[in-house]
């Protein structure tokens, strides 16, 4: 295991505070990730179903958690089944957990072998009327013949007079506040990108290909312990930075641009995401530095918003008009310009089109509810942006920000103020091609 396990505390918190919210009678039924096909017998590199590591800590494949929480046998309220590992796989794949091992380490009583999921979910059933199951519901992401989808199919024609309940809405409640644990799981993540981007610092020159830098990257998360990244990384050199989710990263770093990174490491299946701009020869010029420090400023003032109490509409509202005096300053339109424009259309989406914010956790955008006021433990990015495609300048800043009456700042030791970067980049630079 590359990363240090959370205490069994941390799992066996979370199960609890699940049943607290489902309702009397109940089963819950939540599975882990399968391995990914990606060619030929060839599959992607494994990672845990969120919700399930949520629960369980358990990082393989090919298990289920069964919780019965009203079960006159209390060894029957917390089952979960993992797949026995044979002697030939043992030999190709090493040894899965053992049942006392998944008891000892993640605190869960009841394991049992896969083969015998169906007697005891069977056996359940006869007891309980209320079924709890779990479906990936991003709007862009549903499955449509995935796994959870032909089980839910399946488990509805065999027990048709059950009534089917969802248990996204509980994982949105309780995953948008975080434990003592998880901060602690996202700060090491934090503290790895940290080492990425210094590496960049020192390495960064003209000439290098923008995927040349994303292994620099690379290297030090894997280096420090990183399963990698936590979602595909930008780098982006001069007028690419203006395209917002660019990840082909693979054009050249020139003199006199701008490079936005838009990075995070994944630690334990918890995410961090931030994004740094920096000079591609390691200094800016007048009026690049007249705008990376307008966004700077508005991004600290930012920070302080996120605090018990806010909306997230609220506080995008507010950087919003900062934004936009930013740009009349700027001189990217005037101020009789903005007085007239349309309140549907604003100005300043031609310049800043995205939001600020978005909860993020076990995923990098983790699931929430951005209706909810914020509350402490939450943990939100904050990353205004300013993209001026006809001058070849995007800038995003972009910090892992822990919601508190002082918000607590995750990447808080990643440089970004223009000095600092200007002075790290001139002693740096020792890339050779």
């Amino acid at each position: 295991m590359r990363y240090k396990i959370p205490n069994k505390k941390l799992f066996i918190r979370n199960r609890r505070k699940l049943i607290s919210q489902v309702m009397a009678d109940s089963v819950v039924i939540v599975h882990s990730n399968e391995e990914m096909p990606r060619n030929g017998d060839q599959t992607f590199p494994f990672r845990q179903n969120s919700d399930f590591f949520y629960l369980t800590g358990l990082d393989q494949p090919k298990c289920l958690l069964l919780l019965c929480p009203d079960h006159p046998d209390p060894k029957k309220r917390e089952m979960v089944f993992t797949e026995k590992t044979g002697e030939q796989a043992a030999v190709w794949e090493g040894q899965k957990y053992t049942q006392e091992q998944i008891t000892k380490i993640y605190g869960i009583e009841g394991v049992h072998d896969l083969e015998d999921f169906e007697k005891q979910l069977h056996q359940c059933l006869l007891l309980f009327d209320n079924i709890y199951l779990n479906k990936n519901e991003h709007f862009e992401l549903q499955e449509s013949f995935g796994k959870e989808t032909r089980f839910i199919d399946d488990l509805k024609t065999k027990y048709p007079l059950h009534q089917y309940r969802r248990l996204a809405p509980v994982f949105k409640n309780l995953r948008m506040i975080k434990e003592p644990e998880e901060i602690d799981m996202m700060q090491r993540a934090c503290d790895i990108t940290a080492k990425g981007f210094d590496r960049v610092l020192q390495n960064l020159q003209p000439g290098m290909m923008e995927y040349a830098v994303e292994a620099e990257i690379t290297y030090e998360f894997i280096r420090q312990g990183s399963a990698g990244h936590a979602y595909p990384p930008v780098v982006a050199s001069g007028a690419n930075a203006c395209v917002l989710h660019y990840i082909d990263n693979d054009d050249r770093c020139e003199k006199g641009d701008l490079l936005l990174m838009d990075f995070g490491a994944e630690y334990g299946n918890y995410a961090s995401d931030v994004s740094r701009t920096i000079p591609v020869n390691g200094v800016f010029n007048k009026r690049q530095k007249q705008c990376y420090e307008a966004v700077l400023e508005v991004q600290k003032k930012a920070i302080d918003l996120l605090v018990p109490g806010k909306t997230l509409k609220e506080v995008n509202s507010e950087v919003r008009s900062m934004m936009e005096e930013v740009m009349i300053d700027l001189g990217l339109f005037s101020r009789e310009e903005a007085n007239r424009q349309d309140k549907e259309k604003p100005l300043s989406m031609q310049y800043f089109m995205h939001g600020l914010s978005h909860h993020i956790g076990l995923d990098v955008h983790d699931t929430a509810d951005r209706e909810a006021e914020l509350q402490e433990g939450m943990v939100l990015t904050c990353e205004p942006g300013l993209y001026i495609k006809d001058e070849g300048i995007g800038i995003r800043i972009e910090d892992d920000i822990v919601v508190g009456e002082k918000p607590v700042n995750l990447t808080a030791a990643i440089p970004k103020e223009a000095e600092e970067i200007e002075k790290i980049m001139k002693t740096g630079n020792s890339y050779e091609g």
